[in-house]
């Protein structure tokens, strides 16, 4: 009796996605390098610096990876508590850009801090995450109800709104209620409601299209519309909106199967205006052609199984819809990011997640790969 008062207690093993970690650190790096190489060239000539975009990006970057660091170890479970907070932040973020944003490149979607740029539309994604799990937990069966679903739907749908409206970005707008619809898509039985509405929007997509092609006029025409018309010819705006789209198609063309080489692009030297952003993938295919490109597409597609196996094995519902809402995020945007390059769909300003600059959106990113972490430690 006296040797079992000493006996230690099994130490319990906590699991480690050691390959989600393995391809962030991967794309990061990966990102790091073709942000150099893309932004060298006009950084020089605009700041005299050819690593000021690099310096820029390395800071956030690092941020993020403690951060994210933060989030594997910050007990998930409590963000079900932190939910409402977490949402109402973001939206009031997104209402101080009203009086305190600044305008860059002709769209209001930064607050500075301290010389600490914030884009309030990447916050509000991770709010959506957060916030639409913690929804779908506490209503579970009453989300079979359409007022129970509408409300689940609604308060994504709102953050949604205030993006479009405040800061015009309809692509975040259309990616946050993506997210939500991902998320819901994953915990409510039946598929034909979802089948039905998705093709209700393409139909509606596809008489928008027609009618925008056929129309006799387009000077007075809003900006969207016009973007439909250089996506469906690109070549007879090439002095004005379709010049982006084809330089970036002529990236990927000259890139071939092997590419030019890192750091051997042409396209980026003033023909692609801010490479470095959205468009950093066609330099990928300049630089390093088709096999680098198939290469990133299947680190995000190994990515996206990693947190679709974390999901599958979560201790708890909320834990799996927490990392289905940030596998939801990420495959989104990729695809849209891809498909604008390519020019499979109209032009809209969407980063390539991880890879293309931007500070907010790297840090947020991470801190949802860190939550997708922290109920992985959690799987038995």
């Amino acid at each position: 009796m006296e040797k079992t008062r000493f006996l230690k207690k099994p130490k319990v093993e906590s699991y480690v996605d050691y390959s989600l970690i393995f391809i962030i650190l991967f794309l990061l790096a990966f990102g790091l390098v073709m942000l150099y190489s893309t932004s060298s060239y006009e950084a020089n000539l605009d700041y005299g610096d050819s690593a000021y975009y690099f310096k820029h990006q390395l800071v956030p970057t690092l941020i993020g990876l403690a951060l994210m660091i933060v989030m594997s170890y910050f007990p998930y479970g409590l963000l079900k508590k932190l939910a409402f907070p977490i949402y109402i932040g973001a939206a009031v973020l997104l209402l101080l850009l009203i009086p305190f944003g600044r305008e860059i490149n002709h769209a209001k979607r930064w607050i500075f801090i301290m010389g600490i740029s914030i884009q309030p539309a990447e916050v509000a994604k991770f709010a959506v995450i957060v916030f639409t799990a913690t929804i779908i937990v506490t209503l579970k069966r009453k989300l079979l109800d359409p007022k129970g679903y509408l409300t689940t739907l609604g308060f994504p749908a709102l953050l949604a709104l205030m993006v479009y409206g405040i800061t015009k970005n309809l692509s975040s707008a259309i990616i946050i209620m993506g997210i939500a619809v991902v998320m819901l898509f994953i915990s409510t039985p039946g598929y034909k409601k979802y089948v039905i509405a998705a093709l209700s929007v393409l139909a509606l997509a596809t008489v928008i299209v027609l009618i925008v092609a056929h129309s006799a006029n387009s000077s007075g025409m809003n900006y969207r519309f016009k973007r439909i018309l250089v996506w469906l010819d690109p070549a007879a705006y090439a002095s004005e909106k379709g010049f982006q789209t084809i330089q970036a198609l002529y990236a990927i063309g000259s890139g071939g199967i092997f590419g030019k080489g890192l750091g051997e692009s042409m396209q980026k030297m003033g023909f692609i205006p801010e490479a470095q952003n959205d468009m950093i993938f066609s330099i990928i295919c300049e630089e390093l052609g088709l096999f680098g490109a198939i290469a990133v597409m299947l680190m995000f597609m190994l990515l996206i199984w990693r947190l679709m196996i974390i999901a599958n094995n979560a201790p708890d519902m909320f834990g799996a819809l927490l990392v289905i809402g940030v596998m939801g995020h990420i495959a989104i945007q990729v695809v849209l990011n891809i498909a604008v390059v390519t020019n499979t769909i109209p032009n809209t300003g969407i980063t390539l997640p991880f890879i293309s600059y931007g500070g907010s959106a790297v840090i947020m990113q991470l801190a949802e790969i860190g939550m997708a972490l922290n109920v992985a430690k959690n799987i038995g």
